[in-house]
């Protein structure tokens, strides 16, 4: 049987996938198009000139990505979805979001992976600050969730 942990893996690795088919951003750093040499896709490259400062700042503008991994209470899961609907439908409308995806596990369906990418950092503290989010903040501090997992990425080869 295959871990929940490997499929977590394996669902990000398809979502990357998916993003290049999908209308991304505009970059609001300079940017080097540069090709996959196994597999010719074109990505994008993040670098900020030659001084250390250019390098922060092209670092704090790279587009970021969230991963959670969340198992939600059983006997809490009609709350949790009407909520978590209800966040990815509203985080898709802000600023600077990129994409937000809510999976379900085919073999435990109380796991569940949200795929979430933003502009930058910026975009990110723009989110916390939303009703939306908070009402996630909520539902995991009133011990709706069995465990919750945060993984955050910069985006370094980005499509």
């Amino acid at each position: 049987m295959v871990s929940f942990q490997k499929i977590c893996v394996a669902t990000v690795l398809s979502l990357v996938g998916m993003i290049s088919s999908t209308a991304a951003f505009v970059p609001t750093t300079t940017t080097t198009h540069h090709r996959s040499a196994s597999s010719g896709t074109p990505f994008l490259k993040y670098r900020g000139g030659d001084s250390s400062s250019s390098r922060l700042h092209a670092e704090s503008e790279k587009p970021f990505a969230v991963v959670v991994q969340a198992e939600i209470e059983p006997d809490r899961m009609a709350e949790f979805i009407e909520m978590i609907e209800t966040n990815a439908i509203e985080t898709r409308k802000e600023p600077g979001c990129i994409r937000f995806d809510v999976l379900r596990s085919q073999d435990n369906p109380n796991q569940f992976i949200f795929y979430e990418v933003y502009e930058n950092m910026g975009a990110i503290d723009h989110h916390k600050k939303q009703p939306h989010y908070n009402a996630w903040a909520d539902f995991k501090e009133s011990g709706g969730t069995i465990s919750s997992v945060t993984y955050k990425n910069d985006a370094e080869f980005f499509t």
